[in-house]
């Protein structure tokens, strides 16, 4: 049986040639990637539109052009964003996964807007806004530390919050820190560069380096928490899932009065020794019994990577099966 090929006219209002160049992109360049990613023909004349494509595809090309050129008012749309966009617009299998409730979380940041792209998304974030303690389970992709960095600048531009502490346990290879050239800083940034990388994003370079040289930003491997309480912060473990019991427990009752924590993890991406149990594997067994207290599991249809990066989630997660 032969697909049926359609075709649908949209005119996007009110018409902006602003909004339209954020869009189309450069040289049209977005649209060619939303062509790419759902299989569809993309012609336009201004604010007029033609999508031509399988009948089940056009409109939700149709839909998604619609939500985009309604984001593009307050957000540049990037590569990456757009993809984001896409992933959850075609997402037809899980479709009720994704549906966002009209009382979204929004997260405004002086230069950015950021909203939830998935269902799991919007939990986290009104979890972090809501609770003293919230936990993000799930693989690399999901948004889970983005996220946490984005609510963490959001507090700190709002004067919710007087510093934000990062930490993350620097196990991966196997490396003393003692034996790492450079200060403190220097030996704890290629372990932290994914909440750099969301920092930078999210407030530019120049602002991070002159918050971190204020101390109003601070790094620093878990180990460095060992005896410190700290008070009206926005805390954030990265990696959780490579801490051991004792580091856990460390960790968490370090947190002080008007502070905000958010710890994210992936149980299924454990680099411990063979035989020591992941501190956060640990903590979750008795987290649901504490007050103030919310975990919030991505799945991987949450994946908000490269839709071949989910595909290869969900083939890992049947060989463990």
């Amino acid at each position: 049986m032969t697909e049926k090929i359609t075709h649908q006219n949209l005119i996007l209002q009110p018409q902006d040639n602003e909004r339209l160049a954020n869009l189309c992109g450069l040289l049209d360049e977005n649209l060619r990637q939303i062509e790419s990613y759902m299989n569809v023909q993309i012609s336009n004349r201004g604010n007029k539109f033609i999508i031509k494509g399988h009948e089940d595809i056009v409109p939700q090309t149709s839909d998604l052009i619609e939500k985009l050129y309604d984001i593009s008012r307050e957000e540049e749309l990037t590569s990456k964003q757009l993809h984001m966009y896409m992933n959850k617009n075609s997402d037809s299998m899980s479709k009720t996964e994704h549906e966002i409730p009209d009382d979204e979380v929004t997260i405004k940041c002086r230069k950015l807007t950021i909203r939830p792209k998935s269902k799991s998304q919007q939990e986290y974030l009104g979890a972090i806004l809501n609770n003293d303690l919230t936990f993000g389970i799930g693989s690399a992709g999901t948004g889970k530390t983005y996220l946490a960095v984005a609510c963490a600048v959001y507090f700190l531009e709002k004067d919710l919050c007087k510093k934000v502490f990062l930490a993350r346990p620097a196990i991966e290879a196997g490396e003393k820190l003692g034996f790492l050239p450079g200060d403190l800083s220097e030996k704890v940034n290629p372990y932290l560069q994914p909440i750099y990388d969301a920092l930078y994003e999210i407030l530019g370079f120049e602002k991070v380096n002159k918050l971190i040289e204020k101390k109003v930003i601070e790094i620093a491997p878990l180990a460095y928490m060992r005896g410190r309480t700290l008070n009206d912060a926005f805390i954030i473990l990265d990696e959780g899932q490579n801490t051991t019991i004792a580091q856990m427990e460390m960790f968490l009752t370090r947190i002080g009065y008007g502070s905000k924590t958010v710890v994210t993890g992936d149980t299924s991406q454990i680099d411990l020794p063979r035989g020591s149990k992941s501190g956060l594997k640990d903590c979750l067994e008795f987290m649901p019994r504490v007050n103030g207290a919310h975990i919030t599991e991505f799945k991987a249809s949450d994946v908000m990577r490269h839709r071949i990066v989910k595909d290869i989630i969900k083939e890992y997660e049947k060989r463990k099966k």
